[in-house]
């Protein structure tokens, strides 16, 4: 919800303010809480409005929320890399599914080598030789 505060934590809230401000003084509390917060959204917003005033022409289009360093960060540093991440993240999504592919590969080569039908190549153009005295250790596709 609102500053992470989730469902049943504000019901727990909730149920501390009636038990601390009883039920009959609790809807005063409360309006008295939201004239708080509307009287200090307007002075955020004539202070915004004055700092737009006194810095003149040019800077009409201020969004104050760039002043916070995360978003100035975000805007200014990490719009420009995300595209290349998004790339490096492509290739490398595209360089798994291909190891996949040649572990499949080298998983039959080897199993069929196990099983004792003879000589396979597999699609790398590897060939595996299926001797009765030769022990082939395991192999583990997720492993790789």
């Amino acid at each position: 919800m609102f500053f992470d505060i989730g469902p049943t934590e504000l019901l727990a809230l909730v149920v501390v303010a009636v038990i601390i401000f009883g039920p009959e003084r609790l809807p005063q509390f409360a309006r008295k809480a939201a004239h708080l917060v509307r009287y200090v959204r307007t002075m955020a917003g004539n202070a915004q409005n004055q700092l737009k005033k006194e810095l003149g022409p040019g800077f009409e289009d201020v969004d104050f929320r760039d002043l916070n360093p995360k978003a100035f960060i975000k805007k200014h540093l990490l719009d420009d890399v995300e595209p290349i991440v998004a790339d490096v993240k492509a290739d490398f999504n595209a360089g798994t599914e291909a190891g996949k592919g040649l572990a499949k590969d080298l998983t039959d080569t080897v199993n069929n080598a196990k099983s004792g039908d003879g000589d396979q190549i597999n699609g790398s153009g590897v060939l595996a030789a299926a001797g009765a005295a030769r022990v082939l250790t395991p192999f583990d596709p997720d492993a790789t």
